[in-house]
C-alpha cells in the first residue's frame, strides 16, 4: 500500500483499468449478494440503535433515571461500533489472505445469530445485571460482523466491475444501508402501534427474531457467487513471490504507511456523524422537544427513501465528476445547511420535521455514496480488504458510535434541548472530511489489478 498522493497530482488518476469486460450475468448476482448482505447487516445494527432510544433503557437499565437510561443505552451501541473497527481488521487480514467471499458468509452469520440471541435475551428484570452484560456482548459481535461486511460486499462489487462503471454498481450495493434501515423502521413502526405495555414485554423482540429469515434468504444468493477475480490474481502473485521470503501481514502493511489509512477515516467522519444525527439520534431529540414518536418515524421512512434515489444517483455522479467533487460537495452543503435543518425541525412542524431530515439525508448521501469506491482504489489488492475496512469502521465508530452520547451529553444539561450544538456537530464533522478529500488525490479510474494502491 502506499500513501494517498498529495492534493497537487492530477484529478484524474495515471493508470487506467485494464481492458477487461466483466460477465454481466455474473456480476448483477455479485451486486445483488452484496446488496441483500448490507441490507441484512444495517438491518440489523440500525434496528438496535432505535430500541436503543425506545425500549432498552427501561429494559436492561431500570435502576438509572431516565436521561442515564438513554445514555447508558447508547453506550451498548456504541460499543457495537467499537468493535466495528476490530472486525474490520480481523476479516480484512482472512479476506486479503484467503478471500473475500468465505469472510462474507461468516460476517452475515454472526450477524443474523446475533440479532436473533438479542430477540430472546432475558431482561434484567429476569436475570438481572447479567441481562445488560450479554446486550453489550451480543452487541459486539454485531460490531465485528458489520466490520467485516462492508469491506468484503464492497470489494466483490468493486473488484468484479469495470472502472468506468464501479461507482454506479457500488452505489446499487449501497443501497443495502436505507434498504436496511427503511426494514427496521417499518418493523419498529408496525410493533410500536401495540399497547405500551405488550410493546415493552414481547413485541420489541419480534423485529430481532425477523433477521432470521433474512439470513436464510442472503445466505442462499450469496453462497452462489464466485471469488473476486482481482483476489484470485493476487493469490498467484503471493504464491510466485514465496520464494523470495514469506507473505506479508496485510494490516501490518497498512500501518507502515499509514496516511491513506488516516484520510480514509476522516473523509468517513462527516457523513457517518450525519448518519448518527438523523437516523439514530433524532428519535430522542425530536420527541424531547415535542414530536410524537410516528411524525418521528415517519421522517425516518421518508428519508430512507430518499436515501434510495440519492445514494446511488451520488455514486454513478461519481464516475463522471469524480469521488472528491461529490464528497466536498455534500461536505461543503452539511456547513452551509446545518442550521436551517435544525430550524426546521425546532418549529415542531410535522412537515418541517420531515423536510430538515430530507435535507440531511440527501447531504449525507452525496458524502456516503463515494465512499466505497473512493477507499477501495485507495489500497493495493493485497491490503484492500483490510485497508478500506480500517479506514471505513474507524470512521463510523468516530462519526455514529460516538455522536449519540456527545449529543446526548450536549443535551442533557439544564436548560432543556437545544439544537445548536447539534448544528456545530454536524458542521464539525463536515469540515474534517472536507480537508481529507481536499489532501487525497482523485482515484477514479485507477488501475486496480496494480500490486499497489495509488
Amino acid at each position: 500500500m502506499s500513501a494517498a498522493p498529495s492534493p497537487h497530482d492530477s484529478a484524474r488518476p495515471k493508470t487506467t483499468t485494464a481492458a477487461t469486460t466483466p460477465d454481466p450475468a455474473l456480476l448483477r448476482r455479485v451486486a445483488l449478494s452484496s446488496l441483500l448482505g448490507t441490507i441484512i447487516e444495517y438491518y440489523d445494527f440500525l434496528l438496535y440503535g432505535t430500541m436503543a432510544a425506545l425500549a432498552f433503557g427501561p429494559l436492561f437499565f431500570p435502576e438509572t433515571n431516565p436521561t442515564v437510561g438513554t445514555i447508558a443505552a447508547f453506550g451498548t451501541l456504541a460499543a457495537g461500533y467499537v468493535a466495528r473497527p476490530v472486525g474490520g481488521a480481523v476479516f480484512g487480514h482472512f479476506g486479503d489472505r484467503l478471500g473475500r467471499k468465505t469472510m462474507l458468509v461468516l460476517t452475515m452469520i454472526l450477524m443474523g445469530a446475533a440479532s436473533f440471541l438479542i430477540g430472546v435475551l432475558p431482561t434484567y428484570e429476569t436475570i438481572g445485571l447479567a441481562a445488560p452484560i450479554l446486550l453489550v456482548l451480543l452487541r459486539v459481535v454485531q460490531g465485528i460482523a458489520i466490520g467485516g461486511e462492508w469491506g468484503g460486499a464492497t470489494l466483490m462489487v468493486v473488484e468484479h466491475a469495470d472502472a468506468r462503471r464501479r461507482g454506479l454498481w457500488n452505489g446499487l450495493m449501497q443501497m443495502g444501508s436505507p434498504i436496511g434501515f427503511l426494514l427496521s423502521t417499518v418493523a419498529v413502526t408496525a410493533i410500536s402501534r401495540l399497547p405500551r405495555d405488550q410493546f415493552m414485554s414481547w413485541g420489541w423482540r419480534v423485529p430481532f427474531l425477523f433477521s432470521a429469515l433474512l439470513l436464510v434468504i442472503g445466505l442462499y444468493v450469496r453462497l452462489s457467487i464466485s471469488e473476486s477475480p482481482l483476489f484470485r490474481q493476487a493469490v498467484e502473485a503471493q504464491r510466485e513471490r514465496k520464494a523470495t521470503g514469506p507473505a506479508r501481514l496485510p494490516l501490518a502493511q497498512v500501518l507502515r504507511r499509514p496516511r491513506a489509512l488516516l484520510l480514509a477515516c476522516a473523509v468517513g467522519i462527516g457523513p457517518f456523524a450525519l448518519t448518527g444525527l438523523i437516523s439514530i439520534y433524532m428519535l430522542t431529540y425530536a420527541t424531547g422537544i415535542g414530536y410524537a414518536t410516528a411524525d418521528v418515524m415517519n421522517g425516518l421512512i421518508a428519508a430512507s427513501f430518499a436515501g434510495l434515489v440519492t445514494i446511488p444517483a451520488f455514486s454513478a455522479l461519481s464516475d463522471r465528476v469524480g469521488r472528491r467533487a461529490v464528497v466536498a460537495g455534500g461536505a461543503v452543503g452539511i456547513v452551509l445547511c446545518a442550521f436551517p435543518m435544525y430550524a426546521l425541525i425546532d418549529t415542531k412542524s410535522p412537515t418541517a420535521l420531515i423536510l430538515g431530515m430530507l435535507i440531511g439525508q440527501s447531504l449525507q448521501s452525496a458524502m456516503y455514496a463515494p465512499l466505497g469506491p473512493l477507499l477501495s482504489e485507495m489500497f493495493g489488492t493485497e491490503v484492500r480488504y483490510t485497508g478500506a475496512s480500517m479506514g471505513y469502521q474507524l470512521a463510523a465508530l468516530i462519526g455514529s458510535g460516538f455522536t449519540p452520547l456527545v449529543a446526548s451529553g450536549l443535551l442533557s444539561g439544564p436548560g432543556g434541548l437545544r439544537s445548536a450544538p447539534l448544528s456545530v456537530l454536524a458542521i464539525c464533522c463536515a469540515l474534517v472530511s472536507t480537508l481529507a478529500v481536499w489532501r487525497i488525490a482523485e482515484t477514479r479510474g485507477k488501475d486496480l489489478s496494480a500490486p499497489e494502491g495509488a
